[in-house]
């Protein structure tokens, strides 16, 4: 029976601060268009939404 393995790719230390920072990056953006989106929401709601009755 042939057992066939995945080769594995092994990052050289600069690879791997470039991976962290990249994904650091991609974070830092997600969370950055999470709040616009959600502040563009309250805005275009507008206060009164918290008036309204249950």
């Amino acid at each position: 029976m042939n057992e066939n393995k995945p080769e594995l790719v092994q990052l050289t230390d600069a690879q791997k601060k470039a991976q962290r920072r990249r994904s650091i990056a991609i974070g830092v953006v997600l969370a950055a268009f999470a709040i616009i989106v959600y502040v563009g929401s309250w805005a275009k709601m507008g206060v009164a939404i918290l008036d309204r009755p249950f």
